[in-house]
């Protein structure tokens, strides 16, 4: 939908404007806890843990620095792919808010050494300059603020252990990861052998240390069925790899366990009530992500 509204509004820092006109407001209970946290590094902990509440295919964590820099950390910001498409203006409205929250609560010294995004420029780069006011570097992945690792030990002046523990409660008490249900799983587990074969039942119970019938019967009590998982993990890798790649449908069909491309013709006028070849052309189609290693520039 960003990606769309940008193109339609001519306005390709869409994505940096709603960062703009955001603050840790919009991250809901989640930022109760944020705000009241002791330090940077248990902010980032809980931020890391919980944010699944503000969305459950997003995931933040704090890795090393991916050139390798030491007294540099790298915090970084991930789409799962196989719950949502990728999105050059989400991700930079998702990085964006991070670095807001950050200028929020460290004030102007956020320690910020560079930025990296995995996508090409969407708009012109002194407009990256002036919202992040370090160096933006594109076409490495993962998405990510650069920053000085010194800055886990600072405190906050919002710290307040009472308030901190009344948000970490509420948060455990009333939601709970859908990443650990056994539908996500299944999910998981049908996602990673779609390339090499069709995964059955069987084979997907053994990896989860069960029996087929109690597989089957968890994944009814959730409301699904193996056939339902198996389908929707299909259909959202057929659409990214038709709509983002331009690789022929006959090596699409079998990356998502189709054994012939018909197969995969007669799933997506099914599921998109079109043909793949219509699909593509009508699908978002605004940049292409190539895995290739970042250059320490």
């Amino acid at each position: 939908m960003l990606d769309h509204a940008a193109r339609e509004l001519g306005c390709p820092d869409l994505g940096l404007r709603l960062a703009e006109a955001a603050d840790i407001t919009v991250l809901g209970p989640l930022a109760h806890a944020i705000e009241a946290s002791p330090t940077v590094a248990e902010a980032i902990s809980c931020a890391s843990r919980f944010l699944f509440v503000h969305s459950p295919a997003l995931m933040f964590e704090q890795t090393d620095d991916p050139l390798g820099w030491p007294g540099v950390m790298a915090l970084t910001y991930r789409k799962d792919l196989r719950e949502s498409h990728y999105s050059p203006q989400a991700i930079e409205l998702g990085l964006g808010l991070l670095y807001r929250i950050a200028k929020t609560l460290r004030g102007s010294h956020t320690g910020l050494r560079s930025v990296q995004l995995p996508h090409r420029p969407l708009s012109p780069l002194d407009r990256y300059v002036e919202f992040f006011g370090a160096d933006v570097k594109f076409g490495c992945a993962p998405a990510a603020l650069r920053v000085e690792r010194h800055l886990l030990k600072e405190q906050f002046r919002s710290a307040d252990a009472s308030r901190r523990q009344l948000a970490l409660e509420h948060l455990t008490d009333t939601f709970h990861d859908p990443n650990t249900t056994t539908t996500a799983r299944v999910r998981s587990a049908v996602a990673e052998r779609l390339g090499t074969s069709a995964p059955s039942i069987d084979e997907v119970a053994r990896l989860l240390v069960m029996n087929s019938r109690t597989l089957q019967r968890r994944l009814a009590a959730e409301g699904t069925s193996f056939t339902a998982v198996l389908d929707n993990v299909r259909r959202i890798a057929a659409r990214r790899y038709i709509t983002t790649t331009d690789l022929p449908f006959i090596d699409i069909a079998a990356l998502v366990g189709f054994s012939e491309q018909s197969a995969l013709s007669r799933a997506v006028q099914r599921w998109d009530g079109c043909s793949p070849r219509a699909l593509r052309a009508e699908g978002p189609r605004a940049v292409q992500i190539r895995r290739r290693p970042a250059s320490p520039r």
